[in-house]
């Protein structure tokens, strides 16, 4: 594939998420913000209303509410070089479906879009379509089957998560690009979840650059550099987030992770698959990395203040067991100082859901200092 001069474009990845997000959120450290420049949206969709949250150990986020406004039915074709959004054809949905997350320590959902990779059920979709999610359902649109799914694992860094639907078989997957790609010029067509309403739609447009590199935070989390991305002109919305992106053969050549809102014109960019894939069965092989997280983080259920102190402690969790509260610091794990929210949220991430650590802390009401015994629960996808 060739590649053109890459751009260094900030984008911020908005979700369809639905509910009221309340308060503080868990140490899965979820902050950062947006830099400069050109401004997108990461096309996840909230299904609900949302409210901003702060970082919680292991918790999920609420994407940010803004919307696109769906553009007008046209008649569906592949690749026709068309802006405006239509109906996806029967066979552009064969093995597309659509992804409703729950973030069950937000009282939220959030929305977006997954293509079937095996007839199992393996699902390729983008990391922050599910993170933050503590039940995932998936609906196969061109048969109405709906399936519960886990995470197998994710690479934040690349925007990349890979699901297992239970209990599937038979399923029929999508056409993956097996020449060489796109060239700049080319015809393309976007089909996703538009705005999280459960019906695919079809975007067109043309590839207008290949090997681009932007940096996109998803809804205030800390930004990330993607790179090798195809930008296109189709005219995607929120929910479309993780689906997929068809040459003029019908062939997937990208997965949806972002587009600019700032802009008159549309600029969208698509992961290449040929790099998601490279990561899926990364995933798929049990390899867990500096960025790759095989299954589910371990989570313990507290937010942090600013200043390192407990800023709640979420009902259900080891913490709440444990008996910290708001106000509470912690010392130690396992013995193991902890001088900052960073370097607990580090101790934690070398444990696994089912570990027991002992904590350390200084009870705010006294003074005094504590351990207990706790141990950490599957959370929220990381």
């Amino acid at each position: 594939m060739s590649a053109d001069s890459s751009g260094d474009v900030a984008v911020v990845r908005r979700g369809v998420a639905f509910g009221a997000a309340g308060g503080a959120l868990a140490l899965g450290l979820l902050a950062g913000g947006v830099s400069g420049g050109l401004v997108a949206a990461a096309l996840a969709s909230p299904a609900t209303d949302t409210a901003a949250t702060s970082a919680i150990e292991g918790a999920a986020y609420a994407p940010p509410s803004t919307e696109e406004q769906v553009p007008s039915f046209v008649p569906p074709s592949w690749g026709s070089g068309q802006s405006t959004a239509t109906a996806a054809t029967a066979d552009q949905q064969v093995g597309v479906v659509t992804i409703t997350s729950t973030l069950g320590y937000q009282d939220a959902q959030s929305a977006g879009t997954g293509m079937v990779l095996t007839s199992d059920g393996l699902v390729l979709t983008n990391n922050h379509v599910i993170e933050g999610s503590t039940s995932i359902e998936v609906t196969i649109e061109s048969t109405g089957a709906v399936y519960t799914a886990i995470v197998v694992g994710t690479d934040a860094s690349s925007d990349v998560a890979l699901l297992q639907l239970q209990d599937a078989t038979g399923l029929a997957t999508v056409a993956l690009d097996d020449d060489a790609g796109v060239a700049v010029g080319d015809a393309v067509t976007a089909v996703g979840n538009s705005e999280g309403g459960g019906d695919l739609l079809a975007a067109l447009g043309s590839v207008t650059a290949l090997d681009q590199t932007m940096t996109a935070s998803s809804n205030g989390s800390t930004p990330e550099t993607l790179d090798g991305l195809i930008q296109f002109s189709a005219a995607v919305v929120p929910g479309d987030s993780g689906g997929p992106v068809f040459d003029d053969e019908g062939e997937v050549i990208g997965m949806t992770t972002a587009a600019s809102s700032g802009t008159v014109e549309t600029v969208a960019y698509a992961i290449d698959i040929e790099d998601a894939l490279v990561i899926a069965h990364q995933i798929q092989s049990g390899i867990a990395s500096d960025t790759v997280t095989i299954g589910y983080p371990a989570f313990l259920g507290i937010s942090l203040g600013s200043d390192g102190s407990v800023a709640g402690v979420l009902e259900g969790t080891p913490a709440a067991s444990s008996g910290l509260a708001a106000g509470d610091v912690i010392t130690a794990v396992d013995g193991v100082p902890v001088p900052s929210a960073a370097s607990l949220s580090d101790l934690l991430d070398t444990h696994s859901p089912g570990d027991t650590v002992t904590l350390t802390w200084t009870v705010a009401a006294t003074g005094a200092s504590t351990s207990a015994p706790v141990t950490l629960i599957a959370g929220p996808a990381d």
